[in-house]
């Protein structure tokens, strides 16, 4: 089977490729990327020689360029990691993420279905419906009505709609929803790295109002192998909800981190983009959030295993050196 990955390089992506190239030896992975802020192609290291993989720097908004790869790599199925997917980026320009979210989701619909794909998966978000009360509110179902709220979670939405669309015209197509994600490669302008980054550099931490905001966290592998599940077994036209039973508040994410790092942490008060929760997709087990967020802080200081107290300050240290000569490229 060949499969196209489409935002391979970036978080979630990759990880993604980890699994599915270790998972099936025999499957062949093309991943697509056009290496944007979030991505990071030395991510991909580890893979980039290997026989049955390959990268491709490529927009998903180009139409030539996506029609010329498919009709040289005749995949099987396409799984669309690729977006813009920072909530306080699209506050300051949503033009992107419509490009990006919409437009881009559009094209792969469309090339995938005259190419001949048998299985199309998209990867959303549970920020599509919306929020719940901080006090009270249930679970989000599939079935649940969205109510989308910032350029992100409406280009995502818009997005998801078009992908049902080309469902009910009977193109084989799937749809995921997750929560917040944690582990290895991640951005670090996400809360749990920015976090840890911050506290290693004694620098205050950013805290949107009082911190009170639920969000459900799940470790990004459980993610991956929700996905390949819905990839393989999936019934076409339908929604997934992915959650992770780890129901925290953002304040005592931060309090955990300081906690793990023994470390005193300032943390700073900073307008909070909404006063209810985006909470996630499963109710939490109660007494599991806490330990299993715990070992997962740790996973994303070495690189998907669990570090020392020591080795995540020096690997925090080489991260942070890593993100500084990059944005210095970028100025």
């Amino acid at each position: 089977m060949t499969i196209v990955v489409t935002g391979g390089a970036g978080f979630i992506g990759s990880n993604f490729i980890f699994h599915m190239l270790q998972t099936y030896p025999d499957y062949r992975i093309v991943c697509l990327d056009k290496l944007t802020y979030a991505g990071n192609l030395s991510t991909l290291k580890g893979v980039m020689d290997a026989p049955n993989f390959r990268f491709v720097r490529l927009d998903i908004c180009d139409r030539e360029g996506v029609v010329r790869l498919f009709s040289e790599e005749h995949p099987d199925a396409v799984v669309n990691f690729a977006a813009e997917s920072h909530v306080d980026r699209s506050l300051l320009d949503p033009a992107p993420f419509f490009r990006t979210n919409v437009e881009g989701t559009r094209t792969l619909l469309d090339v995938s279905r005259r190419s001949g794909v048998k299985r199309y998966h998209q990867v959303s978000t549970d920020e599509v419906y919306g929020a719940l009360p901080l006090v009270g509110g249930q679970a989000f179902t599939e079935q649940s009505a969205l109510h989308p709220n910032n350029a992100y979670s409406e280009s995502k939405a818009r997005a998801d709609e078009i992908v049902l669309q080309y469902a009910g015209q009977g193109f084989p197509a799937t749809i995921s929803r997750c929560g917040n994600n944690l582990g290895p490669y991640q951005h670090p302008e996400k809360l749990i790295p920015l976090m840890i980054v911050n506290a290693l550099a004694d620098q205050p931490l950013p805290v949107y109002g009082t911190g009170e905001n639920v969000r459900d966290w799940l470790y990004v592998e459980d993610h991956c192998r929700a996905i390949d599940l819905i990839l393989h077994e999936g019934r076409s036209g339908e929604v997934y909800n992915v959650g992770g039973h780890n129901e925290m508040r953002n304040i005592d994410v931060v309090n955990l981190i300081c906690k793990e790092l023994d470390m005193i942490c300032a943390m700073r008060s900073m307008q909070p983009r909404s006063e209810t929760s985006s909470a996630g997709c499963l109710k939490p087990r109660s007494g599991t959030a806490s330990e299993e967020l715990s070992d997962g802080i740790w996973i994303i200081g070495n690189g998907g295993r669990r570090s020392s107290r020591a080795n995540i300050r020096v690997t925090a240290g080489e991260c942070t050196g890593i993100v500084e000569k990059k944005m210095e490229r970028s100025v």
